[in-house]
């Protein structure tokens, strides 16, 4: 038996430490339940801020947009600096962009200050969150560390319903507020951490990589959320600029690609040069962290592809409460906490990559039944909550090993940088969610109603020509009507364009979901290269 084996025996009996993970759970927890409380807060921004469909996709994708251009950068700093010290940068960041939320006048000071600092702080507080967990737990307990993390996300199921109860009594700027005290709470009990073993190494910051992969990601999603407003290749009115006459749209997600693939290609230099980089070159040349990093980034796509499709459609077309919401969360987080934190406890043997390979099923399954569970006027509770419930099978499913497949596969440096782009990988993997799926929605609203329109006799030559120059938004018949006030037409008119609108939604929500369910299934593609089962096999290849 050699060292590494007898180090690794002698760590798988050590007691699990419980307060760490706590602490480390609440920080997840919190991360979640402010997506969770976004989601929630739909109707209250319509209603408060006045915001359309197009500004609360850009309000939910704007987290993650930062999130994941600035994690990588995050998981560095953390190597760099210490981990406990981004986490509680991360946590007061957060905080701070809650009460922002809380006191925003309007979607523009919501939008690019409040979610902008929630983003910035979970930059450095996710990767911290997976940064400590190769530093304080070794083993069996790292495993089941890894496990209590995928785990949070859904025990913050529970924030969602306590927090839809403080926002159908307070208000949604109270549950913002409060939301900032639980991040404060976080950085205080913060200091309860122990003392870990990371060394003080003098390393230099990647600044050219952290500007690369900043620029790159920020540009490919601000891109492909622009379709659905900016239109896709014919711009739409009020499309901010054209590039040769067309949509920015594609130009940008292609420039966006263009600065990652210089990324990729810089980063190997720099390693080199400095004996540590953004991206290290372990990352991309082990197949196995590539299925755990694309594993991270698929059930992220599928909780963004939740929060831009179920959502806004059971509030604003089906009228359901955030209380009603909020009991979603519960059916969904349940499933996902079990199977998250049982799997790697329970079944410690289990083949990651069939395990994965079944998440992957689930999820696709559970977006087929929530396609299935719309209708025109509203959704059949019975679809929503099933679908809902398969959803927290699949998504628990990954994530109970998602995350430690990729840690298995590198050194322990790289290990705990990882966390960095993990994070990077599942914000990225929710903001393509938002995105993609919301570009599907709105697109195929719009167009859609154009399309019919033209087609329908009884709506007149003059009326197309005027919707030609709008971008409808998702919502009930009536608020249709009152996007659709300042064209002159008849009552007839008027009532066959409700029809119309009606149906393009209910069509253009289902398509999305199935796009949704082919692109989770992309994912079992990648599950081959998962081939290092433990720890010790790990250490036993090198």
């Amino acid at each position: 038996m050699n060292a590494a084996t007898i180090r690794m025996a002698s760590a798988g009996k050590e007691r699990f430490a419980v307060l760490p993970i706590v602490i480390l759970i609440l920080a997840q927890m919190g991360a979640t339940g402010d997506n969770g409380a976004l989601s929630l807060a739909t109707s209250a921004l319509t209603g408060d801020l006045g915001a359309t469909t197009s500004e609360i996709q850009l309000a939910n994708m704007i987290y993650p947009l930062v999130g994941g251009a600035f994690m990588i950068a995050g998981g560095l700093a953390g190597t760099i600096v210490g981990w406990k010290k981004t986490f509680r940068i991360g946590t007061v960041l957060c905080a701070v962009g809650e009460a922002a939320l809380a006191a925003a006048p309007n979607m523009a000071v919501f939008i690019w200050v409040g979610r902008v600092l929630v983003g910035f702080g979970a930059s450095f507080m996710i990767p911290s969150v997976l940064g400590l967990i190769p530093l304080l737990y070794r083993g069996g307990n790292r495993a089941v560390a890894f496990g209590c993390i995928g785990a949070a996300s859904g025990l913050s199921a529970v924030l969602p319903l306590m927090l839809g109860v403080v926002m159908e009594v307070s208000g949604m700027r109270v549950t913002f507020l409060v939301l900032s005290a639980y991040f404060l709470m976080v950085f205080l009990v913060s200091f309860r951490l122990p003392a870990i073993d990371q060394k003080d190494e003098k390393l230099k910051f990647d600044v050219v990589g952290v500007a690369l992969a900043a620029t790159g990601l920020f540009l490919f999603l601000i891109g492909l959320s622009g379709i659905s407003s900016w239109g896709l290749i014919t711009p739409f009115e009020g499309c901010p600029f054209t590039v040769f006459g067309i949509s920015p749209a594609l130009p940008l997600v292609a420039l966006g690609l263009v600065v990652l693939a210089a990324l990729v290609l810089v980063e190997p230099r720099v390693e080199r040069a400095n004996g540590i980089a953004l991206l290290p070159s372990s990352f991309l040349s082990t197949p196995q962290v590539l299925a755990g990093l694309a594993a991270n980034a698929l059930t992220f796509f599928f909780m963004g592809a939740q929060s831009i499709l179920m959502s806004p459609y059971l509030q604003l077309v089906a009228g359901w409460t955030p209380v009603d919401v909020g009991l979603i969360s519960i059916v969904t987080g349940v499933p996902t906490f079990a199977l998250a934190l049982g799997i790697p406890k329970l079944a410690p043997r289990a083949n990651p990559r069939h395990v994965i390979q079944i998440g992957y099923a689930a999820m696709a399954v559970a977006l087929g039944i929530m396609g299935s569970s719309v209708t025109i006027d509203g959704a059949s509770a019975v679809g929503v909550y099933l679908g809902a419930f398969v959803a927290g099978v699949g998504a628990g499913t990954v994530s109970s090993h998602a995350s430690n497949i990729v840690a298995l596969a590198l050194p322990e440096r790289d290990a705990s940088q990882s966390g960095g782009i993990q994070s990077t990988m599942r914000n990225v993997g929710q903001a393509i969610g938002v995105a993609l799926l919301g570009a599907v929605l709105l697109f195929g609203i719009t167009s859609t109603v154009r399309v019919k329109a033209g087609e329908d006799a009884a709506i007149s030559g003059d009326v197309d020509r005027q919707l030609e120059g709008m971008t409808l938004n998702l919502g009930s018949d009536r608020e249709f009507e009152q996007q659709i006030a300042g064209i002159d037409m008849t009552d007839a008119e008027r009532r066959a364009l409700v029809d119309i609108q009606a149906q393009a939604r209910f069509e253009s929500t289902r398509i999305a979901y199935a796009v949704g369910a082919v692109i989770v299934l992309l994912g079992l593609a990648t599950t081959p290269a998962i081939k290092i089962t433990s720890k010790q096999e790990s250490l036993q290849g090198r």
